[in-house]
Formats: structure tokens, sequence, C-alpha cells
């Protein structure tokens, strides 16, 4: 969808529904909000994923100024929602309300509901997360409402591009999708002054402690959802083929992929299912040795960034912004290969080459580990988000 076509699909879409926003703003009005707030957060759920934990950790660096978290879709799993159990934060879980097509309504009144607290409020700031909502509400905000955005991929762009005018910053959690964004808006002839409000900002984990482990096979993990981009089919492919070889690899998978394979049909591998507890979560990364990944697409994941930390060698298909991270054979493993048997077969020979060359292995990861000190501290990522939220 080009820009213009974006932009007449927002009016028409806002002339529709503009009777029950209104009456949401009415509403608002007359029914102020339970708590007064400044910050906005605008996430779809607490499910265990990537983006769930970059939300989580946004909101622990500005959590001086007590935020409304706004959790709008239904979760699948809301494992992560200890994550956001954080002192001073109050949270409104609006997807009972919102969240069901056959009440749509519903979800354009608390539109004009939240539009309206929001307005109301002292010098507002509104954040999307990876939120759809967050796009439905921004429309109805005054102007003098800051709105930032957050982007980990490029699944939304062609939707979101009719929103820039309204947002004033979109900051990136990859250098490639600042750089897709602006070849975007070059293919759409955007005006030059909009290309300065975006911005590129890692994200962030705890640096852990270094330590080598010494396994008698070969520990390789997935560490996935169970959902279609993961490709976790690619992964007990590559399984199946090691174990048929009699090869020393020994396979573990976390995460609700029973949605996609039978775990019973690989008894030769680990299913720990979805780990909750952290500490339990920490001990896998440490206890394996190379990180298994098959997506068809990804940002950086919060998975890869620790498995570096930890120093282990990331194996990967080469999509999106992984090899801006990971070089093949010097600091990890990238498969290259594009159809499906392909790329089994040379994740297979990638990990073969691992078993011959096991001080590559280590080489590797000790690359993966300094990288990962350089780039993901939590100081840094702090500094750099808070300026969009909290002004002196």
């Amino acid at each position: 969808m080009t820009y213009k076509q974006s932009i007449w699909k927002l009016r028409i879409e806002q002339a529709l529904m503009f009777p029950f926003v209104l009456a949401g703003k009415f509403y608002g009005r007359f029914s102020p909000a339970p708590t007064k707030h400044n910050l906005f957060l605008f996430f779809p759920s607490a499910d265990i994923g990537g983006a769930p934990q970059v939300n989580a950790d946004i909101t622990r660096c500005i959590s001086d100024g007590r935020p409304l978290i706004i959790f709008s879709k239904k979760p699948r799993n809301n494992k992560f929602r200890e994550l956001f159990k954080i002192e001073g934060i109050e949270v409104l879980d609006l997807h009972p309300y919102i969240d069901r097509k056959i009440f749509h309504f519903v979800n354009f009144f608390y539109r004009g509901v939240l539009a309206s607290w929001i307005n109301r409020s002292e010098n507002p700031v509104v954040f999307g997360g990876e939120s759809l909502f967050f796009y439905k509400v921004i429309p109805h905000l005054d102007r003098k409402v800051s709105c930032v955005e957050l982007c980990h991929l490029d699944t939304w762009f062609p939707y979101t591009i009719g929103f820039i005018e309204r947002i004033d910053h979109r900051i990136f959690s990859t250098l490639k999708l600042k750089e897709a964004v602006v070849a975007l808006y070059q293919k759409n002839h955007i005006r030059r002054e909009l290309y300065d409000r975006l911005h590129f900002i890692e994200n962030a984990i705890d640096i852990p402690d270094y330590s080598n482990v010494t396994n008698r096979e070969l520990e390789v993990v997935f560490i996935g959802r169970g959902s279609p981009q993961k490709r976790v089919h690619l992964a007990v492919a590559i399984a199946r083929k090691m174990q048929e070889k009699g090869a020393p690899v020994h396979f573990s998978f976390v995460g609700d992929v029973e949605n996609m394979i039978s775990p019973a049909d690989f008894p030769y591998c680990r299913f720990y299912g979805n780990v909750r507890d952290e500490d339990n979560l920490e001990s896998i990364y440490r206890q394996s040795d190379v990180l298994l990944m098959t997506s068809l697409n990804e940002g950086l994941p919060v998975v890869v960034m620790k498995m570096m930390a930890y120093g282990k060698v990331v194996l990967s298909t080469a999509i999106n912004a992984i090899p801006d991270y990971i070089t093949h054979l010097r600091n990890g493993l990238l498969m290259q290969e594009t159809e499906e048997d392909a790329i089994v077969e040379e994740g297979v020979r990638l990990l073969d080459m691992l078993l011959e060359n096991p001080g590559l292995r280590i080489s590797m990861g000790a690359k993966s580990r300094k990288i990962a000190m350089q780039k993901f501290s939590r100081d840094i990522f702090c500094r750099e988000y808070r300026p969009f939220f909290i002004k002196r």
C-alpha cells in the first residue's frame, strides 16, 4: 500500500467510526481516568517473546515517570506478565472489551475514551510497542501529544506509513529496519523533514558472567514461539538427520513448539515447553553450545543477544538483522540457503563442521560475547530511551 492509499484508507475509517469515537470522548470527559498519568504505554499483551521483553525493559527505564500500561490483545499465555509488575506502574488491561471482533464498535468507543483522558493530561507522551491499538488511537489525539513508536519487524510498514505525519519519533531496534524505512520513504516521495524522526536504538540485556562449559555431546538449543515464522519443523528436521547419522549432538527445544510439531515424534530431543522461571532459562542458555534459529524473518531476537553474551555459537538463517550481528565463520554461522530442504542440509553441514573443529566454537563464542558487551548494555539502553519520555 502506498502512502497516499494509506492516507485515504485512514480517512475513510475515521469517518465510519466517528459516532462511536465521539461517544467515547464524551464519556471520557465526564468520567475521568481512575489514576493520573502523562506517560501512556500501549502494548499488545504480556506473552512470551522478545518484543514484550523489550517493552518491559523500557518500562523499567522510565518507571519513575509512573506510566500507565494499556494491554489491548488477548494473551496466548501471558507468561511474561510478572515482568510488568514494577513499583509505581499502573496497568489497564482492555483486551476483554476491545479484542472481540463481533463487538468491534466497543473498540471504537474506547479509542475515544482513551483519547479524551490522554488529551487532558499534562505534557502527555504516548508510546506504541508493536501495538496495533496504538495506531488506532493516535489519530484522535491532540497535536500537543507526543507519539513515539517502536518497530522490531517490517511486517507493518505498508500499514503504518499512513500514520507517519502523526508519529513524532519512530524507533527501530535494528539498523536494517531503519534503512528499510528510509527506502520506503524515498519510494513514496515523503517530505524530507520526516526522515529526522527516525531513530535506531539497540535492545539491552543483562551481561552474564562467562564460564566455559564442556559437554559430552554438542548441545544445540532452539528457543522460540510455536509460530509459523519460526519454522520449528526445519530445526527438528536438522535434529533428525543428525540423529540418523549417529552424530554426537543433542537437541533441546524451549517454547510452545507443540503447536507446530508433535514432540512424541522426536524422542531423541528434549522439549522444555514454555520456561517461565528465569533462573531455569538462564541455566539452559549457560549449558548449551549452539543456538539454532531457522526463522523466516526476525528483528534481532533477545535470545540471540543473550546467547552471544554467554559466548555461545549462533547458527541462524541469514535473515533481516541477523547478519548485522553474526558474521559467518567469525562469530557465528549463517545459513544462506532459502529453500527449506537446502536449509536443512546446510544446517547439518555446519553442525558437522563444529564437531570437527571444537576450537572454532570457542573462538566464535568469545567474539560474540565481546560484541554483546559493547552493544547491549542496559545503561546505554536507558540513556537513549529516556529523553523520548522524561523531559528535563
